[in-house]
């Protein structure tokens, strides 16, 4: 199977190693502890009867322990461990954190067996969305090396540039090769420029379909584990582009303590865009990797507290709305979107910052329909809340405020006349319109809404 390949010459294929291979990376979802326990003793017991050697009746982790003495003094050889998604069955049950304690610990007894067969071993490789820290499920065991963010190992992953270029030269020949960047390129594993990596799955995929751009990965690995927890916590995610993190807290994810900018980054929905130094401390600054993840993800996150049919339906009348200029259309469907989240959604959200998190709501929606929207956007007289630029088509600027029951749309758009936000985009040379928008603080719902064409 390796012929033509780089390893071919560089093995000896003679030299063979007995394999034990637990993988959790079926569909099946792991959401009870008799499931993982199940998964863990099948796979015990076939490689046994592969081998057949006998695993004496005894607790689990001694069982395990047990098969890798067994194969390493049958075969002569130390065995070679291979653990798929090892993180899945806690990813699974993460919004029932008493659930997912007991699977950690079962795994941990698993996994704690592997340090006290050293001798026995001769290479452990681990895969996994995320990084669990090896306090939590690795306790002692610290001869484990993680190469998820190591620069040997940074494209190993993917198509980098060159690759996708050299290997498929026959198939991208009328190929509009940035686009197809800026849909499925971007991944950075804290490696260079030239390491960042195209996602395999999406190119197999999007060839494979007569170079149709969609969402392949998204739609095939949807992230409900992260959109679980989100809703779980009633927490809305602002704006990721530039989020800055060290190492710390990157590693810092367990059962207890999962900062969602950091699981994100693990599991592949956001990715390093550069690193940097704050004094003698490395920091990462992230970002969506590409246009497939921005998008959906976004989308995905636009929907959580009300039901699917309502959130495609706002979605299209709000881009009805936009794309006519029919400004009161669009504000009816901004309503309809507050008005179908749930109030239990709302009463437990740990955010202070209620105009951030109203802005983080909409931010979603309009991300989710492909636009280019910037939070925060800067000028020469201050910030505004949020633009959207339509290339070719117009410019459109929103200023938001909260308050209890009071109108405060016309001074968020006094504000924007005010400051002269729309100067920065006139060399455009496109339409510029500008939104005030205003919530209550207590119904959580539009108040006020006005526009003016600059």
């Amino acid at each position: 199977m390796f012929n033509g390949l780089y390893i071919e010459d560089k093995w000896d294929w003679q030299n063979k190693h007995p394999i034990i291979h637990l993988s959790f990376g079926s569909s099946q979802s792991v959401n009870a502890e008799e499931t993982l326990l199940q998964i863990i003793k099948q796979t015990l017991h076939n490689t046994a009867k592969h081998h057949h050697v006998e695993l004496p009746p005894l607790t689990l982790n001694l069982q395990f322990d047990a098969l890798i003495k067994a194969l390493s003094e049958k075969c002569q050889q130390r065995v070679v461990l291979l653990i798929d998604e090892y993180d899945k069955p806690i990813l699974d049950v993460i919004d029932q954190p008493e659930k997912a304690i007991r699977n950690r610990e079962i795994l941990k007894g698993v996994y704690s067996t592997i340090k006290d067969n050293d001798a026995h071993l001769r290479f452990v490789f681990l895969t996994g969305v995320s990084k669990f820290s090896k306090v939590s499920l690795f306790s002692g065991l610290n001869n484990l090396e993680d190469i998820s963010l190591h620069h040997k190992y940074a494209d190993i992953c993917g198509y980098t540039q060159a690759e996708l270029e050299d290997s498929f030269r026959d198939d991208l020949h009328n190929t509009d090769l940035a686009k197809l960047k800026a849909w499925y390129n971007g991944y950075n594993f804290a490696g260079t420029e030239a390491q960042k990596v195209y996602n395999p799955f999406d190119i197999l995929l999007f060839l494979s379909n007569g170079q149709q751009y969609k969402n392949y990965w998204f739609e095939t690995g949807t992230p409900s584990f992260l959109v679980k927890l989100i809703a779980a916590r009633r927490e809305i995610v602002p704006t990721l582009e530039n989020y800055e993190a060290n190492l710390d807290f990157i590693n810092s994810i367990d059962v207890n303590n999962i900062p969602i900018p950091a699981l994100m980054l693990q599991a592949g929905y956001l990715t390093i865009k550069e690193a940097f130094h704050y004094g003698e401390e490395l920091w990462y600054r992230l970002g969506y990797p590409n246009f497939e993840v921005k998008t959906s993800l976004n989308r995905h996150l636009a929907t959580i507290g009300t039901a699917t049919e309502d959130a495609n339906s706002n979605q299209v009348q709000l881009n009805k709305g936009l794309i006519s200029d029919d400004w009161q259309h669009f504000e009816l469907a901004i309503q309809s979107f507050f008005n179908t989240i749930p109030y239990h959604f709302y009463s437990n959200a740990p955010i202070h910052d209620y105009e951030a998190y109203y802005c983080a709501i909409v931010y979603s929606y309009f991300m989710a329909l492909g636009y280019k929207v910037t939070l925060e956007d800067t000028t020469s007289q201050g910030r505004i809340d949020m633009s959207i630029h339509m290339p070719q088509k117009k410019v459109i600027l929103f200023e938001f405020k909260v308050a209890d029951g009071k109108d405060l749309s016309p001074e968020a758009l006094a504000q924007i006349i005010e400051k002269n936000y729309a100067q920065k985009f006139v060399h455009l040379n496109l339409p510029i319109y500008q939104i005030g928008v205003s919530f209550d603080r207590t119904t959580h719902s539009v108040n006020g809404f006005v526009v003016q064409e600059y």
